[in-house]
């Protein structure tokens, strides 16, 4: 690994030892830097391979060390942990730097970076674009966020020539120095409450990606995202502006467009959905922006399937469709998927809702919740409160497993109906994660 001239060569203390924590600290003791690492976890996931890759680094587990944090030239710290937790808040006020894993890779990076956040949508997004560089001739890095965290990057491709990034707020509050030539917030709705003091401190923190930016992607359609970069260019489901990437409509067809230039019809789109549209457009003002010829953009977007747990077609049974939107972790996520499926379909959808609700307010999903839906099975440890927010809007039941919830939304669904998990919710109430939640509801449905 080629040696990074970054003039910080005291003590690293790297806080947490996931998979972030364990990237930050395995590439600093490579790089030759002091690196010590501290965890409140006694046995943290990764702290067996950690000792075998990096033999005789300092670690400090069972709670985070104070006395080795004062000797710290620089904390590293994982996005789990909050900068206001009480001994890292500390640290700030000492005036010892507190950085994250982005923020290394900012000082060694040498190509260009393409920077992607939004409350959803990121993973679908940052693939696509990074679909999209591959197919301009791109030698391109995908990750971040999104499967492989951006230090592990630098050395998969050595002649990488492009950096396409989903960036989380978490990661965003410590990164200052990225300078993207391309970066977009793609909508900003309320999430991670539990996390910050206000609405306003998260919306902060996602436009930290804007910081030095060469070009900024902002959504026409969430003034949220919007910034005073001189070079801007946007996106909006609407008809667009000179251009703009939106959606126009001729012979009763709806077309992806650039300004007045009609592109594809949305029916060549391999996923439905107004959201998913959406999506689509945002990759093409980002790809727009960094250059990317537009032919083969659209050559992308016509053989992309989507990823995993977000609007998967499960499959169709009995002349219902049965969809796995675990990744709808949040209000704006589900109701973009109530709305992106249920504008759709002839029938009605029955949702599968509930789970860690993270201080949000339901009541903002139950209009598009009511519009949408003939019966809602709700899951998890806040099913409760959002059954209080649906109120008499749509009729709804409780389930106490998957199992169950799949029976109930069967005995709900009509023929021509959807039957759509989209939970607005975390799921570690019940699930290892929202991937292991689409799974379980996957082999339920599959052995219907």
């Amino acid at each position: 690994m080629t040696k990074h001239s970054s003039t910080y060569q005291g003590l690293h203390v790297v806080v947490g030892l996931g998979v972030t924590g364990y990237s930050s600290a395995r590439y600093l003791f490579n790089q030759g830097v002091p690196v010590a690492v501290t965890d409140t976890r006694a046995a943290p996931p990764n702290v067996d391979v950690l000792r075998q890759s990096c033999p005789g680094i300092q670690l400090s587990l069972g709670k985070l060390d104070e006395s080795l944090l004062d000797k710290a030239e620089r904390i590293i710290i994982s996005p789990g942990m909050p900068l206001s937790d009480p001994i890292i808040a500390r640290q700030v006020a000492r005036g010892t730097p507190v950085i994250g894993d982005v923020e290394l890779f900012a000082e060694a990076v040498k190509a260009p970076v393409i920077a992607i956040t939004g409350t959803n949508a990121k993973s679908t997004v940052t693939t696509l674009v990074g679909e999209m560089a591959t197919a301009a001739g791109y030698k391109v890095q995908t990750g971040g966020n999104l499967g492989v965290p951006v230090l592990d990057l630098l050395t998969q491709q050595p002649d990488a020539n492009l950096f396409v990034l989903e960036l989380s707020s978490f990661q965003l509050e410590t990164t200052a120095s990225l300078n993207p030539r391309v970066a977009t917030i793609l909508n900003i709705t309320p999430d991670h409450l539990d996390r910050y003091a206000s609405y306003e401190d998260y919306q902060k923190a996602k436009h930290r990606v804007y910081l030095n930016c060469a070009a900024a992607v902002c959504n026409r359609d969430d003034v949220l995202t919007d910034t005073k970069i001189a070079k801007k260019f946007y996106f909006t489901v609407a008809k667009p502006q000179h251009e703009e990437f939106g959606l126009s409509n001729e012979n009763d067809m709806t077309f992806l467009a650039f300004g007045d230039q009609s592109l594809m019809p949305v029916a060549e789109l391999p996923v439905p959905g107004k959201h998913y549209q959406a999506n689509a457009l945002a990759a093409l003002a980002i790809g727009h922006a960094a250059g990317f010829p537009l032919e083969s953009m659209l050559t992308v977007l016509k053989e992309f399937k989507g990823l995993p747990h977000r609007c998967q077609l499960v499959r169709e049974l009995h002349g219902v469709k049965w969809y796995n939107d675990s990744k709808g972790t949040n209000i704006g996520a589900s109701q973009a998927a109530i709305e992106g499926i249920g504008s759709e379909i002839d029938g009605k959808l029955v949702l599968i809702a509930g789970g860690i609700g993270k201080s949000a307010d339901f009541t903002t999903l139950a209009p598009v919740v009511e519009k949408y839906s003939r019966h809602v099975v709700l899951i998890g440890q806040d099913a409760q409160k959002i059954a209080t927010a649906l109120g008499d809007g749509v009729s709804y039941s409780f389930a106490d497993s998957m199992v169950t919830a799949v029976e109930q939304a069967a005995s709900a669904a009509q023929q021509g109906d959807s039957v759509l998990l989209s939970p607005a919710c975390a799921s570690f109430d019940m699930f290892k994660n929202f991937e292991h939640r689409g799974e379980v509801f996957i082999e339920i449905v599959n052995r219907m």
